[in-house]
């Protein structure tokens, strides 16, 4: 990777730069195939989760996914949990095959996307990306998801979504900040993510 791309950095999504950057990650061979590699880790991982109860389950791919999306942006974030979600379920099945999981793992790596790619990483830009994705896509998605395939209603499944993940949001944002403050110079080096000066919490 080229020093300028390693210097390339926005203070948010909303510019047409930022999405010009983005798109140009999914011409690129190598980013393809840390893409391809950061979906078989993800797919690896899942196969472990740690189960609560009624569709429930704690799952540590945030942390592969989160420094993916970093790397090679939302647009192939996209790409990423499409294909995670389809490769899951075909090494692990669960249940029935259900399209709404699919919807949800793309837009959790589109956001992670959103927050970190070619960003500067602080503490607070990752709680808020957690609370996105925690809140927005498992709750409100997820307890949805579980509404239609199990019959009970909307709301009792959000309760219950509710409570396990903003109980695992803070403690899941610090664990995802440790992880990006000992991982991001080590991927700034290798010209993958931009040089961070230190991960702040500010």
């Amino acid at each position: 990777m080229s020093e300028k791309r390693s210097e390339l950095v926005f203070l948010s999504p909303f510019s047409a730069a930022y999405w010009r950057s983005a798109a140009g990650e999914v011409k690129k061979v190598r980013m393809l195939t840390l893409t391809a590699l950061f979906i078989a880790l993800r797919v690896v991982v899942g196969l472990f989760p740690i189960p609560l109860g009624d569709n429930l389950h704690i799952f540590f791919g945030f942390f592969i996914n989160g420094l993916g999306s970093a790397i090679y942006g939302p647009l192939l974030g996209l790409v990423s949990g499409f294909c995670t979600d389809i490769l899951g379920f075909i090494v692990h099945p669960t249940g029935a095959f259900f399209p709404g999981y699919v919807l949800t793992s793309m837009l959790g790596s589109f956001f992670y996307g959103l927050f970190f790619y070619r960003a500067r990483i602080s503490g607070l830009r990752v709680l808020l990306a957690k609370l996105v994705v925690n809140l927005g896509i498992n709750v409100g998605l997820g307890a949805l998801w579980s509404a239609i395939l199990y019959g009970k209603g909307y709301y009792y499944y959000l309760a219950k979504s509710l409570v396990k993940n903003i109980g695992m949001w803070p403690l899941e944002a610090v664990l995802l900040f440790l992880f990006f403050k000992a991982i991001l110079p080590v991927t700034a080096r290798a010209g993958l993510t931009p040089k961070q000066d230190g991960v702040k919490l500010w």
